[in-house]
């Protein structure tokens, strides 16, 4: 089983991804992916530098460019794996067309940006406003290759709202898991 994750940003898709790795799922991500990257050009870690990195990449190859190198890593693993972030269309286009499910993660907004301050990683150092900008830039782009955060979540075979609990975000995560082994 493969499963492509998307969401806004700090909805949750770390957590989501973190219980699926405690369950036994192999996790490939694009951030790491573009981390690596980002590195070895000498680049500030930051999300202009990730944004800028992915897209120059989906240019040069094909949309689903990072997204296919990953799948085809978890499928060389053999195990029940999560792809995680998918941002473009394309990515959604070829995971869907390779048999994967797709899950979108939301929450509301403030929470979703206190949870980004929180986790304080290098590329989560913002302001609210730039956090907004940000996002937004993410959510629709008109280009194939570039993020459209919103248009994957409509193609999600499962939406997640995040607003509540880990318990229930854990129920929810078991809800889908038994729907994707029954299908």
């Amino acid at each position: 089983m493969i499963l492509g994750i998307t969401g806004t940003i700090g909805a949750g898709k770390g957590t989501v991804v973190e219980y699926l790795v405690q369950k036994g799922f192999e996790h490939h991500s694009v951030r790491e992916f573009l981390l690596e990257e980002i590195r070895a050009r000498g680049l500030p870690e930051h999300r202009g530098s990730m944004r800028d990195v992915a897209n120059e990449l989906r240019q040069k190859h094909h949309p689903a460019h990072v997204i296919e190198t990953l799948h085809g890593r978890a499928q060389e693993g053999g195990k029940d794996s999560i792809v995680e972030s998918v941002r473009t269309v394309g990515e959604a286009e070829f995971l869907k067309a390779a048999g994967a499910s797709i899950i979108a993660i939301d929450a509301d907004r403030q929470a979703r940006y206190d949870r980004v301050v929180t986790r304080g990683s290098s590329t989560d150092q913002i302001s609210f406003e730039q956090f907004v900008i940000e996002e937004d830039r993410e959510m629709a782009s008109s280009e194939h290759w570039d993020m459209n955060v919103f248009g994957v979540m409509k193609m999600a075979d499962f939406t997640i709202e995040n607003n509540g609990t880990e318990e229930e975000l854990h129920a929810k995560i078991e809800a889908i898991l038994a729907k994707v082994r029954a299908a």
